[in-house]
């Protein structure tokens, strides 16, 4: 929130409005006035001030009223309201809080208190608004990346429904790959860019003809060089979003192999994203142990003994371990 805070009076007045103009031409302060309690509702509604100086004993509609009314009005129902009165009685007072009233001053006021009283209640007001929208600017903000990730879930079933014998395997992998990321101590920040690159990793073969993508028999040597470009593709297609640059690592990373006889860039070891290395040994484990149109699902043994021969070959030992050590909670 930017420049000086608002300060609407409202008093029928003359002598009070020119003296809390006085008083107040030295202060960071917007100044308005309303000279009786109908002008100061709308001067409210149009101002939306920070605080309101309300006198109380008015004609037409007394300030216990006009603190009411701006109560029942949601835009003005948290701005804070000091009453200004010569009634300094219990009951006066009971009525201006039951009116909605945060604080009185009373006439003659004492310009320090008065001074004071304003410094403490703008600043107090301005920090409540500057919470209010940032509470407003996180929650559109939250809101903004759920459609983001509806849609990446949305892009994702389109796949599957192209490539059909991979069927259900997406949502499959990507949640045990989030559990394994999990287990190996990564923060919340980085598992929702996993949530996403495991949503997206076949991304790329939406650029795969289906002659190729959907070939029942073993694939030439030629379709194979094609059948390698999807994860160029993926990253060509999501590199320029920039919501979705944190979550490239799997999309493009997951075919390497620890060993860097991998594509797309033959990288080795740790070269290797970490989220691209646990994403690894999951869609491997779920293409085992998955019935395809062309072969039933691995026995459970036999795709364990693979998995184990792999280490430091296709997968990284450490996350070989991780995954043994936790198999049965993914």
């Amino acid at each position: 929130m930017s420049g000086q805070p608002v300060i609407l009076i409202i008093d029928d007045e003359p002598i009070a409005r020119a003296t809390l103009e006085a008083l107040l031409s030295k202060e960071p302060y917007q100044v308005h006035f309303a000279e009786d309690g109908m002008d100061g509702l709308t001067r409210a509604v149009e101002l939306q001030p920070d605080v309101i100086l309300l006198d109380v004993m008015m004609p037409r509609l007394d300030g216990y009223e006009v603190c009411r009314r701006i109560r029942a009005d949601h835009a003005l129902s948290e701005v804070p309201i000091l009453l200004i009165t010569a009634l300094d009685d219990r009951n006066s007072r009971l009525a201006g809080l039951s009116a909605g009233a945060d604080d009185f001053i009373t006439k003659p006021f004492d310009s320090f208190e008065l001074l004071v009283r304003l410094r403490g209640v703008t600043r107090l007001n301005r920090y409540r608004r500057i919470a209010e929208q940032r509470h407003e600017l996180e929650t559109l903000h939250n809101e903004l990346l759920s459609a983001y990730d509806e849609t990446i879930q949305g892009w994702s079933q389109a796949l599957e429904l192209r490539d059909k014998e991979t069927k259900g395997h997406t949502l499959r992998v990507t949640q045990k790959t989030v559990t394994l990321a999990q287990l190996s101590g990564l923060g919340e920040e980085t598992l929702k860019h996993i949530w996403r690159g495991a949503m997206l990793h076949d991304i790329g073969k939406m650029g795969i003809p289906d002659a190729i993508l959907r070939k029942t028999g073993k694939l030439t040597e030629a379709e194979w060089q094609i059948m390698r470009q999807h994860p160029i593709y993926a990253y060509e297609w999501l590199s320029p979003i920039a919501f979705l640059r944190p979550a490239l690592e799997i999309p493009y990373s997951h075919h390497e192999k620890w060993d860097g006889s991998g594509y797309p860039r033959g990288l080795k070891g740790e070269e290797i994203p970490i989220a691209a290395r646990l994403f690894a040994i999951i869609d491997v484990w779920d293409a085992l142990t998955s019935d395809r149109p062309y072969r039933p699902a691995t026995e459970f043994e036999e795709a364990f003994q693979y998995v184990l021969s792999q280490s430091g070959k296709h997968f990284d030992p450490q996350i070989v371990d991780l995954f043994i050590k936790h198999i049965t909670e993914l």
